[in-house]
């Protein structure tokens, strides 16, 4: 499948992969916004996403569940006291496909949550999801609901429907403290209805995008620069700020906002460089999903039941270093089918490392055998995981060895997993933070409860998951160091390349020699 054109059907082998996709792969040269804008208007070419450009997306759930571990993520980190979480404010922006899921993950985290989204059919679709619980249209009446909620400790998701820059402005002229903030505007395609301007009404920007693009980029990029600066009074009345991948720090500097340090990055984390990366993706952990081929629900509460089993016997021998882990996200599949998060397919996601996946996905192939589950299941990923994706201002910007613009990790991912038992195998240019930003692959198994599939089965995910965790050792990620002598301990045949720990006392003073 070239960039959703279907090639043809080609001779294999019953091992292979059923499906190769590739989406949006360009010659690097050729491979920026104008590129894609006129490659895609030829039609040879699309911008295929992550998960929805190879037959894994299964809607905001995913987000969800990412959103929910970076808020228990960054309390834990940084925010003080036994309990912080009740009453603490997040403040973000955005109720659309992806990040519509902040609200939800709000309350499951137990804090207020606060979005903005200026799209009235966003909003309404949110609220009567049950995923936001209160719209405000007048910021007076809403920030006086926002001291409520953090007075009372309430666990709610409130939703401005308005232009998130005048948010922001209003809570730095205001006495409300706020803890958390990030923003999932989509600002992978600013100019092109991803972020609306502040001062204009959601109609007029729409209109002015179509007449007049230049000065539609130019109110934008003005609008960044507001939205920066509010950002910038906020944290310095201590309010913790994290990117959260969709290129929101990289247009404002590209606007002309001074937010770089002097080695080139951000002022501010990327969610990945401050929390996903060395909580989750460093120890192997990332969001593993399964989908029902039967598409009944009781299959899917059979899954999330064998999967809260396999998941409490991981917990009971898991090193401290993972098990808060598996405890968040053995709570996370207790509380799944409460939460009500399936938007069609009957799917489910929790994050885990290798041993976790190979075990639920073996547990589901057994029960497949049995008859326990009535149809065969499909088992995949977030592109957004521990080796999927090469993208160096989100999945890899916790890696500091000067690798994060490389891609062989997401590349040889795809090649590795589609000889190792995939059904099918994807690779793309683009997705999240932009064409032209990060490469990205993933793949789909189906287990049908045979004994070829067990097989496959240990060895592809195997393969999925610690090829990424030994690319972050190499980096000499503390974290991903652990988790691969870890992984070489359960797995005999398994050799690692591990980096040697240079004293930097040796290295600044061969550089200052040589400099004499």
């Amino acid at each position: 499948m070239y960039s959703g054109h279907p090639m043809g059907l080609f001779p294999s082998h019953k091992n292979a992969p059923r499906m190769v996709v590739t989406n949006g792969m360009v010659i690097p040269n050729y491979s920026n916004g104008d590129d894609y804008t006129r490659m895609s208007a030829l039609g040879v070419t699309s911008y295929g996403q992550m998960t929805a450009g190879s037959f894994m997306y299964i809607g905001p759930q995913g987000i969800v569940h990412g959103t929910t571990i970076s808020i228990l993520g960054v309390v834990r980190l940084y925010l003080e006291g036994e309990d912080p979480l009740p009453g603490a404010l997040y403040l973000s922006s955005g109720l659309g496909g992806m990040s519509g899921a902040q609200g939800k993950a709000a309350v499951i985290a137990g804090c207020v949550g606060l979005l903005a989204e200026i799209n009235p059919d966003a909003v309404k679709k949110r609220h009567e999801q049950g995923w936001v619980d209160e719209v405000y249209t007048e910021l007076p009446a809403l920030l006086d609901r926002v001291r409520k909620a953090k007075a009372d400790k309430e666990a709610v998701a409130l939703a401005y429907q308005g232009n998130i820059v005048d948010l922001w402005e209003a809570l730095v002229d205001s006495d409300i403290a706020v803890e958390l903030g990030s923003d999932q505007t989509s600002l992978h395609i600013p100019f092109t209805g991803g972020y609306y301007p502040v001062d204009m009404t959601y109609e007029e920007s729409n209109e002015m995008l179509v007449a007049d693009p230049a000065t539609f980029k130019e109110k934008v990029q003005a609008s960044l620069l507001r939205h920066i600066e509010a950002v910038n009074k906020m944290v310095a009345r201590g309010t913790r700020f994290w990117d959260y991948g969709n290129a929101f720090l990289l247009e404002c500097s590209r606007a002309g906002a001074d937010i770089a340090k002097p080695d080139g990055r951000f002022i501010y984390p990327s969610y990945v460089e401050d929390i996903m990366g060395p909580l989750c993706f460093d120890y192997g952990f990332g969001p593993f999903r399964w989908v029902c081929t039967s598409g009944k629900p009781e299959d899917l509460f059979t899954t999330d039941r064998i999967a809260g089993e396999v998941m409490e016997k991981l917990v009971a021998i898991a090193p401290e270093e993972t098990r808060q882990q598996y405890l968040d996200n053995l709570t996370w599949i207790r509380q799944a089918g409460a939460n009500k998060m399936v938007v069609g397919s009957q799917a489910r996601i929790l994050y885990s490392d290798a041993e976790g996946r190979r075990a639920i996905a073996a547990a589901f192939n057994e029960a497949i055998k049995r008859g326990e589950i009535l149809s065969p299941v499909v088992i995949g990923r977030d592109h957004h995981d521990v080796s999927g994706t090469d993208s160096p201002y989100r999945e890899t910007s916790n890696i500091f060895d000067g690798s994060m613009f490389t891609a062989d990790m997401a590349v040889q991912n795809c090649i590795g997993d589609s000889f190792r038992g995939a059904t099918w195998v994807s690779l793309h240019n683009g997705g999240g933070v932009g064409w032209g930003e990060v490469v990205n692959g993933g793949f789909g198994m189906l287990l049908d409860g045979s004994d070829d599939c067990a097989q496959r089965l240990r060895s592809m995910l195997h393969w999925d998951v610690n090829n990424g965790v030994a690319r972050r050792a190499w980096a000499r990620n503390a974290g991903a160091e652990f988790a691969i002598e870890r992984a070489m301990e359960l797995e005999p045949n398994l050799k690692i390349t591990k980096a040697r720990h240079a004293d930097d006392s040796i290295i600044e003073q061969a550089i200052s020699k040589s400099f004499e």
